[in-house]
C-alpha cells in the first residue's frame, strides 16, 4: 500500500448526492481535494423511478446517476474509485485508508450514506430492482394495481404500507415479531384499511420469480404459505455506513451526529447525508447537506 505523496485539503469519502454536491462546491471553491468512492450516485442508482428530486417531473435512478457524473466532470479533480476502510486522525490531520493506498488530508467529508437492511434470503438479491425494493417512497408508484408485501412491523413498514394503500391493489404486511412494533396510530390506520392484510410471528423464506418477482414464500408457525405478489418492500431499517470511523459522536443508530453546519465534534471531520442524524433520508435532502458541508470546511480552513 502507498505512502501519501501530500496532503489535500479535503477528502469526501462517497459520491451520492452528498458527496458530489460537496464536490461540486469544492471544485468551485478551487480546492485541493479528492473523492473516494466505489461508485457515483450511491442509493440513488437502486431507485428504478424518481419523481420528487427537484428539476425533474420524472427520471430514472440510473439516469440521475448519471447526470451527477456528467455534472462532476466539468470540474478537474482527484477522483479514487477505490473503498474506504478506516478513517483515523493524525495530529491535525485525517489518515485515509482505502484498498488500494493511504492518503492524508486537512478535512473530511463523510458522505457514505446508509445500506439498507436485507432479509438474506433466496431470490432477494436476483430480484433486486425486479420488484424488490427498499424504498416505498421511492419506487411505490411503480406498483400501481399490483399485489404487494411489506416486510416490517416498525414505523417505516407501517409508513410504507399507508403509502402503498393509496396505490396497490392489496398489501400483505408481514413481520416476525408476535405484535407490530410501530406506533399504534399507525397499526389502526393501516388495519382500518381493507386492502391491508397483516401476518404477524411470520418468517420470510424465499421471494419467488424468474426475471420479475411472482410471489413470496413465508413461513408461520408451522405452515408454508405461498403469496402471490409483483413486488416486495423490505422495510426492516437500514445501517448508515460509519465503521469506518470510531474517533467521532455517533447517536444509538450509529448515525454521526451532525449541527447545522454538518460539524462534528471533531474539529475539521464533517458529515452529510443519510449517514449522519440528520432526520429525513432523502435525496434533496442529502444534496442540500452537501452542499452545507464543503461550504463549512472551506470555511474552516480559510479561518486557520
Amino acid at each position: 500500500m502507498s505512502k501519501p505523496s501530500h496532503v489535500y485539503e479535503l477528502i469526501i469519502i462517497g459520491a451520492g448526492p452528498a458527496g458530489i454536491t460537496a464536490s461540486i462546491y469544492a471544485a468551485r471553491k478551487k480546492m485541493s481535494f479528492a473523492v473516494i468512492a466505489t461508485n457515483i450516485g450511491g442509493q440513488v442508482s437502486l431507485s428504478s423511478e424518481i419523481e420528487n428530486y427537484t428539476g425533474f417531473q420524472y427520471i430514472t435512478g440510473e439516469d440521475l446517476a448519471a447526470k451527477f457524473q456528467e455534472h462532476l466532470e466539468r470540474y478537474k479533480f482527484e477522483l479514487k474509485m477505490e473503498e474506504a476502510q478506516k478513517v483515523e486522525r493524525e495530529g491535525n490531520l485525517f489518515r485515509v485508508r482505502t484498498d488500494v493506498a493511504t492518503y492524508l488530508s486537512k478535512t473530511v467529508i463523510m458522505a457514505t450514506g446508509r445500506k439498507p437492511r436485507e432479509l438474506k434470503v433466496p431470490g432477494e438479491a436476483e430480484l433486486k430492482n425486479r420488484g424488490v425494493t427498499y424504498c416505498a417512497t421511492c419506487d411505490g408508484p411503480l406498483f400501481e394495481n399490483m399485489d404487494v408485501a411489506v416486510v416490517g412491523g416498525g414505523n417505516s413498514g407501517l409508513e410504507a404500507v399507508l403509502q402503498l394503500i393509496k396505490i396497490a391493489k392489496s398489501i400483505h404486511l408481514m413481520d416476525v415479531a408476535l405484535q407490530l412494533k410501530a406506533d399504534p396510530v399507525l397499526v389502526e390506520r393501516a388495519k382500518a384499511s381493507e386492502k391491508v392484510k397483516i401476518w404477524t410471528s411470520t418468517r420470510v423464506i424465499e421471494i419467488v420469480g424468474d426475471k420479475v418477482v411472482t410471489g413470496i414464500r413465508i413461513r408461520r408457525d408451522e405452515e408454508e404459505v405461498l403469496l402471490p405478489v409483483q413486488g416486495v418492500f423490505v422495510e426492516i431499517g437500514s445501517v448508515p455506513s460509519s465503521d469506518m470511523v470510531g474517533f467521532v459522536e455517533k447517536n444509538n443508530w450509529g448515525e454521526i451526529i451532525v449541527d447545522c453546519k454538518c460539524e462534528t465534534n471533531v474539529p475539521g471531520f464533517f458529515a452529510a447525508g443519510d449517514v449522519t442524524s440528520v432526520p429525513e433520508k432523502q435525496i434533496v435532502v442529502a444534496a442540500g447537506e452537501g452542499c452545507k458541508a464543503a461550504l463549512s470546511a472551506f470555511r474552516y480552513l480559510s479561518q486557520r
